[in-house]
């Protein structure tokens, strides 16, 4: 059984980290995590990618204890190395990324859900937080440099140091999470919330490359992200979507995208 269901529908690839009750990750689930996220980059009906746990009281507990006990050194360092590789992956791939957080999401499930695009949270679904310091170790999935680049350094180094885990709405003041939605069905929230963003009525194409712009211009010196931007820029005035917005523009209608 995969430890991560992969499923496309209506323009939305859902990938669902499914190891009850916690779904916390090992390396197996890590291996699956890779295969859905080429997947869903591959799959030309998504247009967005939805991240959520199974259940309704975890998104996820982060690493698997267990897992990392009773492993080597070494081997403890190649699954960082390798989740790490994944979790990039993940954020440079050029569709939006919704992490949709339904229940408790600390440790390394923070992790994970900082690699997508957006955050969006059940109200009252639990503790979210990056307690690796009462392991002895630190937040080694990307962790320190996501929540650094989220919220600022100061209150990262404060949050990561002292363990702190609080809840949804602390997480929303501090900008870890841009929504909370309430109500029985959250999943269905998410879901009407992902479809502003996929044809026909917005031009999905342009939103990857937007993010794509985003993410790889934050790590290279302006200079060469304005570079990347223009180059983003050409390729989208060669595509269908493009020459369809403009053409709508003028002619005073709604466009009707097609993700091409």
């Amino acid at each position: 059984m995969a430890l991560v269901n992969f499923e496309a529908k209506d323009g939305i690839a859902w990938l669902t980290l499914t190891d009850p009750p916690a779904n916390t990750y090992t390396y197996e689930m890590m291996q699956d995590l890779d295969t859905a996220i080429l997947q869903a980059r591959m799959d030309e009906s998504a247009h967005v990618i939805i991240l959520t746990g199974s259940g309704e009281k975890f998104f996820s507990a982060g690493a698997n204890i267990k897992m990392l006990t009773s492993v080597t050194p070494y081997f403890k360092y190649y699954f960082c190395l390798h989740a790490n590789e994944t979790l990039n992956r993940l954020e440079q791939t050029p569709k939006l990324v919704i992490a949709a957080i339904n229940g408790h999401c600390v440790g390394g499930g923070l992790e994970i859900a900082m690699a997508a695009d957006i955050r969006i949270a059940r109200k009252s679904a639990g503790k979210i937080g990056l307690p690796e310091v009462n392991l002895g170790v630190l937040p080694g999935t990307g962790g320190t440099q996501r929540l650094a680049r989220l919220i600022g350094k100061s209150k990262a180094i404060e949050m990561m140091t002292t363990g702190r885990t609080f809840e949804m709405e602390e997480a929303e003041r501090l900008g870890i999470v841009n929504h909370i939605f309430d109500g029985d069905n959250f999943l269905e929230q998410v879901t009407t919330y992902a479809k502003q963003f996929v044809p026909p009525g917005k031009a999905s194409k342009a939103v990857g490359r937007i993010k794509r712009a985003v993410c790889s211009g934050m790590e290279v010196p302006f200079g060469e992200g304005l570079s990347l931007e223009r180059e983003l820029q050409q390729q989208l005035f060669d595509s269908a979507d493009a020459r369809e917005g403009l053409s709508a523009y003028v002619e005073k209608r709604t466009a009707v995208f097609k993700g091409v």
